[in-house]
This record gives C-alpha cells, sequence and structure tokens, in this order.
C-alpha cells in the first residue's frame, strides 16, 4: 500500500509558449524485493504517464529523393552524356571549325576534353543499369505482441520508458524494445517471439544468459551503439531468443555501464544515420533516468 502526495506544476519555457507540467510526489512506499514485469492494461497507466515531445530525427532529402526515383536517376548519366556530345558536334558543325582535330588549335583541345567527358557519361549511365540491387521489403515481425513494464519503477520512470517505445516505434522502423538495466529486464514492447507455438505467450528476457553472451560483453565493453544492419549475417543473433525470429535488424544501444537497449526492427538496414544518432540521444536520457530511479529502489530491497 502507497500513500503520499503528488502536487503538479507547469513550467513555461521562457520567448515560448510550451507548457511542460512537472510532478513533485512526496511517497512512501513499501519496500520491493525483486523487479518484475508485468502486463498493464491501457487505462493503468493511461491516467499517470504522459506524452514527451520531441523534435523527429531529420531526414536526409537528397538520398531519400534518390531511393524512390532509382528509374530515373539510373538513366541519366547516358542522357547527360548524349545530350553533351550532341552538342559538341553540333557547336563544331555551325562554327565552321573543320571536322579534323587539331593539336595546336585550342577549340580542338576542348572539344576532346568535352568529347571524353560525353562518353565517360555514358559508360557510367550503362554501369548503373547493369547493375540491379537487391529489393528490401517491411516484413512482418513473427511473434506476439508483448507490453511489460517494471511494477517497481515509479510513474516518471515509466512515463519516459513509454515514451522511449512510442517514439522509436513511430519514427524509426522499431517493431521490438528490450531494455536491460541493473541486470533487470525493466521493459519489454513491441512483438516478442513465441514462448511455444500457439501459447500466446511472448519468451521472457533471460537476463543472466543474456549478459553473458558475446553481444552484450562487446557492446559494453565498446561503450559505443552497435547496428547490427543484416542480423542474418551475424552468429550472434542465437543470443537474442526473445526478438521474433524474423527480426531484419538490430540497434544494441549501451546505457551508460548499467544496461542496454535492444532494438529490433522489420527491415534490412532500415535504420538511418540520423535513427542511430538519435538512438544515441535516448539512452543517454533513458540512462540519466534508470540510474537515478533504479538505484533508489534497490537501497530498499
Amino acid at each position: 500500500m502507497e500513500a503520499g502526495t503528488t502536487l503538479r506544476v507547469l513550467f513555461t519555457l521562457p520567448h515560448t509558449k510550451t507548457h511542460i507540467p512537472i510532478f513533485i510526489s512526496n511517497r512512501t512506499s513499501k519496500p520491493k524485493t525483486a523487479f518484475t514485469l508485468s502486463s498493464p492494461s491501457t487505462s493503468s497507466y493511461s491516467s499517470t504517464v504522459h506524452s514527451f515531445r520531441t523534435p523527429n530525427p531529420k531526414r536526409d532529402f537528397l538520398p531519400d529523393w534518390v531511393s524512390q526515383n532509382d528509374d530515373v536517376v539510373r538513366p541519366l548519366p547516358i542522357y547527360v552524356g548524349a545530350a553533351s556530345l550532341f552538342a559538341v558536334l553540333f557547336n563544331r558543325t555551325i562554327s565552321g571549325i573543320a571536322p579534323v582535330a587539331d593539336a595546336g588549335s585550342s577549340q580542338s583541345r576542348a572539344d576532346l576534353l568535352t568529347l571524353g567527358l560525353a562518353v565517360t557519361n555514358i559508360l557510367a549511365g550503362l554501369v548503373w543499369l547493369s547493375i540491379k540491387p537487391k529489393s528490401i521489403s517491411v516484413v512482418n515481425p513473427q511473434g506476439v505482441e508483448c507490453k511489460k513494464l517494471c511494477t517497481a519503477l515509479p510513474d516518471v520512470a515509466l512515463t519516459e520508458l513509454v515514451w522511449a517505445w512510442e517514439s522509436l516505434s513511430d519514427v524509426t522502423c522499431c517493431r521490438s524494445l528490450v531494455i536491460v538495466y541493473e541486470s533487470n529486464c525493466v521493459l519489454q514492447f513491441g512483438f516478442a517471439a513465441e514462448s511455444s507455438p500457439g501459447n500466446g505467450e511472448a519468451v521472457s528476457v533471460d537476463t543472466d544468459k543474456l549478459m553473458q553472451g558475446s553481444v552484450y560483453q562487446g557492446v559494453m565493453k565498446s561503450g559505443t551503439q552497435s547496428y547490427l544492419a543484416n542480423l542474418s549475417l551475424y552468429p550472434g543473433k542465437s543470443e537474442l531468443p526473445f526478438l521474433p525470429s524474423n527480426t531484419q535488424a538490430v540497434i544494441l544501444q549501451p546505457l551508460g555501464d548499467k544496461g542496454i537497449a535492444i532494438i529490433g526492427g522489420d527491415t534490412i538496414r532500415g535504420f538511418t544515420s540520423s535513427d542511430q544518432a538519435w538512438i544515441t540521444y535516448i539512452g543517454e536520457k533513458l540512462d540519466s533516468t534508470l540510474s537515478k530511479y533504479v538505484k533508489q529502489h534497490q537501497t530498499l530491497t
């Protein structure tokens, strides 16, 4: 049983009309003996969890436009080279210069250089047309939907965990999110592998086994983000049995030196460089929050 009071204060940023609700609580609770994951209903935390608003990761316009207009971009060097070749020949015809190239003429030397560049463009276009990239499509995760939160954490920490999931799933190709901190699984959202066919139960995260694996150890040793762009090519996939079997890409984001966020995507190389940088900032924010509240609740055990 918990007792206490909560005070809500609206803080207004200077020169803006944005109001940020700040909750100050004076709560006393009974000691928790362990961290456990529960599957709360939407109504159970909708009244206490408030959405964080952050800017979306920046998108690169030119790469996105090229990828969406691949059929137009590939033959473009051929058109440019052919137009340049025609322009040089037309200019030489109407200018009255002798058709035979003269090495002593500056105009002839310029025309020869232009012809060489035009032919190079045409050859580059032919090479681009001969290369057929493998099509990459979005897959539907083969698993069950899972929503598990650590019941020992306060509402402020739960709010930020849910915000992280909603932000990643809305903006990126993220379809699975697992957060392990201080040897405890504090969140498991999105799609997860099914424990047994037909039972509808998600595979739980074995934190001890995960932390002993080479994938976790490598990320924590380097202290930097690890991006497995095509998960099927990495033998470390067997250390992530709680993810759907057809997870296409995974980002392993360390949370300081105490935890890790495992983000599974539904597209090969689906996380852009902007997504990776944005996820790094989210990891720093989660580490700042969880280091305070997880440590505080561990002292109560």
